[in-house]
């Protein structure tokens, strides 16, 4: 199954400790690019989050934002620190004397500076193990949701597979018209200068054309290349990279295609197929 490198997810837990939660958004991007948003107090645990991140994807840009408050929590079970309040007033005596300020210090935003409170647990352990728990919860949530996602794309560049393979059938079958159309433009353009052709001469011209002119080879590797991106699509791992790589191999051959056409259908189908290709490709970006 493919799955896309856009999601979201959340997770929350309430318990005696506080509340916790986290919060899980990914966009695009070439590898994987984990940012771990969390207070000081959980920062033992970045190691063990990259793995379990590691072992859930391989692509993409992840903001992973963790929150804890206190609420709920025991007044008793809280304590200033001291020490750190003294520096912070020292502080803000010294920017209030250097700015000439008056204001007197919002008590409320004083208790929520980081460090001023903190709480009385003598073991810390259990609430990093819930985090780490909830954090695997969430990843399986943000997980599935880039599954479901890609499922969607999946089935979107199947769509387009199919259109492909009908404008390559439609060349095909225009091609052999097309050419012995060229073969009478040919005679005819030689009657009318009054050229007299000897026929193995006039043979050799057209079989030089229909050399310059053949599409089939072309045409054969669309197919070829559809093919692969189908087989692709089908496999259970990061693919992303792979149909970047096809994307640009049946862009190169709907190119040459383009470039050899004498008619105007069979050039129109060869722009529809860059068109195809283009919306395919713009998706593909999207998969990990």
């Amino acid at each position: 199954m493919i799955r896309s490198m856009t999601g979201y997810a959340r997770a929350e837990t309430q318990a005696p400790w506080g509340r916790i939660s986290w919060e899980l958004r990914s966009v695009n991007h070439r590898y994987l690019d984990l940012q771990l948003k969390m207070p000081e107090e959980f920062r033992a645990l970045e190691s063990e989050l990259r793995v379990q991140a590691g072992a859930k994807m391989s692509r993409g840009k992840v903001e992973a934002g963790l929150r804890y408050t206190r609420e709920g929590v025991n007044a008793d079970a809280l304590e200033l620190n001291l020490d750190r309040l003294r520096g912070l007033k020292e502080a803000m005596d010294q920017v209030t004397f250097e700015l000439g300020a008056t204001t007197t210090p919002d008590a409320l935003r004083v208790l929520g500076f980081p460090g001023i409170v903190r709480q009385e647990l003598a073991d810390f352990t259990p609430l990093l193990a819930e985090a780490k728990k909830l954090f695997e919860a969430a990843l399986e949530d943000f997980s599935q949701t880039r599954g479901r996602e890609g499922e969607r794309l999946g089935q979107f560049l199947i769509e387009r597979c199919v259109a492909l393979e009908g404008l390559v059938k439609k060349v095909r079958e225009r091609y052999p018209l097309v050419r012995d159309q060229w073969v009478e433009k040919l005679k005819a353009r030689c009657a009318d200068l009054g050229v007299d052709v000897e026929p193995q001469r006039l043979a050799q011209e057209v079989a030089m054309a229909s050399q310059r002119l053949d599409i089939e080879e072309e045409m054969s590797r669309l197919i070829s290349h559809i093919a692969e991106v189908r087989q692709t699509l089908a496999r259970g791992e990061s693919v992303g990279r792979r149909l970047d790589f096809l994307m640009q191999e049946l862009n190169r051959e709907a190119n040459t295609m383009s470039s050899k056409s004498q008619d105007a259908e069979m050039t129109r189908c060869g722009v529809e197929m860059k068109v195809i290709i283009e919306q395919m490709r713009e998706q593909v970006q999207n998969i990990e």
